[in-house]
C-alpha cells in the first residue's frame, strides 16, 4: 500500500466514523431515522433490555454496537 492509497483509506475511515456518530446522536436524541439499506427504522437497545446494546435497524443491516457505563 502506498502513501496515497493510505490517505486515501485514513480519509474514508474518517468519514465513516463522523456518519455513525452523528447517527448515534440523532437516534438517542430520539429522532426517526431510516437504515439507508432497507428502509426501516433504526433502533436502539438500552443495557436494561437485557441484550445487546446498540442501535439496530429490523433486517440488521445497521448494527452499531455501544458500551453504556452506568
Amino acid at each position: 500500500m502506498d502513501e496515497q492509497q493510505f490517505d486515501r483509506l485514513k480519509s474514508v475511515s474518517a468519514k465513516s466514523f463522523n456518519d455513525q456518530k452523528a447517527l448515534i446522536k440523532k437516534v438517542l436524541a430520539g429522532r426517526d431515522i431510516a437504515c439507508k439499506q432497507c428502509g426501516t427504522f433504526i433502533r436502539v437497545t438500552l443495557p436494561e433490555d437485557k441484550k445487546n446494546t446498540g442501535l439496530f435497524c429490523a433486517k440488521g443491516c445497521t448494527n452499531i454496537a455501544l458500551d453504556f457505563v452506568i
